[in-house]
C-alpha cells in the first residue's frame, strides 16, 4: 500500500488533497498541524512512503515538520506546499531536507504527478537496495549501492534518496559534466515540471556532507554555464 502523510491546516485545500491521492491509489493520514503529523508518523512507526507538509500552519510549522520527518528518515519522500510569496521557504525547505515543492494553487493533476515522481524514487531505493551488491570507489569515497550509503575515509555519511540518487549518478559519470537539465530528468524523472534550481540548492545541500570546505569544493564542481560534475 502507498501511504502518504497529509499535513494542512485548511481544511478544504487538505480536502482537496486527500480526495486526490485516495483517488490515485494512496493510503492517505491527515493531520491539520505539523505536530500532529510528528505523531501520526512516530504511531506509524515510520510506516509512511511520502509527507505533503504546507509551510504556514499553527503550533508546529511545515519546516519544522520537515526537519523533525526527515531526522527520522532519509528515506521518506517529503513535499512542502507553499505560497507564490514564500520563494525563501521553498529553499529553506528543501535545505532541511525536503524533496520538492508544490506552489499554491496547484491543480489536481500537478498534485498527483509530483506526489508520484517522489513515491517512484522511494519504491526505486527499497527495490535497488534489496538487489544491488554493488559498490563504487572514488578516490577517498565509498558509495555502497546495497545499504544506500556514502562514506568519505571510512566514515559514513547519511543521504536522502535525492542525495543519494545525485551522488550515484556522479559517480557512474566521474570528471563529466552533467547539466541541470539531465540531473533534473535522472533524478526527478522525465516528466518533472518544476524548477531547475531545485538542482542547485540539492547541490548546495549535498556540499555540506561530502566536502570539506562547502564555499570551496574540491569535488562537486560547479562548471559555468553547463552544470556540474565530480571531481576526483
Amino acid at each position: 500500500m502507498k501511504r502518504i502523510l497529509v499535513a494542512e491546516d485548511e481544511d478544504a485545500i487538505r480536502g482537496l488533497l486527500v480526495f486526490n491521492l485516495k483517488r490515485a491509489g494512496y493510503d492517505v493520514i491527515e493531520a491539520s498541524d505539523g505536530a500532529i503529523a510528528i505523531d501520526l508518523y512516530d504511531a506509524c512507526n515510520g510506516d509512511i512512503d511520502v509527507a505533503v507538509l504546507d509551510v504556514m500552519m499553527p503550533n508546529t510549522d511545515g519546516l519544522t515538520a520537515c526537519s523533525e520527518l526527515r531526522k527520522r528518515s532519509n528515506s521518506i519522500g517529503i513535499i512542502m506546499l507553499t505560497a507564490k510569496a514564500q520563494e525563501l521557504d521553498k529553499i529553506t525547505g528543501l535545505m532541511m531536507g525536503a524533496d520538492d515543492y508544490i506552489t499554491k494553487p496547484f491543480s489536481p493533476t500537478e498534485l498527483v504527478a509530483r506526489v508520484d515522481a517522489v513515491y517512484r524514487r522511494v519504491a526505486i531505493s527499497r527495490t535497488d537496495a534489496l538487489k544491488s551488491s554493488d559498490e563504487i570507489a572514488l578516490g577517498e569515497f565509498k558509495l555502497n549501492l546495497r545499504q544506500r550509503m556514502l562514506s568519505k575515509n571510512g566514515r559514513n555519511i547519511e543521504l536522502t534518496q535525492v542525495e543519494f540518487q545525485l551522488v550515484e549518478y556522479f559517480f557512474t559519470h566521474p570528471g563529466e559534466a552533467l547539466s541541470r537539465t539531465d540531473i533534473l530528468t535522472k533524478v526527478w524523472g522525465p516528466e518533472y515540471f518544476g524548477e531547475e534550481k531545485i538542482v542547485d540548492v540539492n547541490i548546495r545541500r549535498l556540499r555540506m556532507k561530502v566536502e570539506t570546505d562547502p564555499s570551496s569544493p574540491e569535488h562537486l564542481l560547479t562548471i559555468w554555464g553547463v552544470g556540474y560534475k565530480w571531481q576526483e
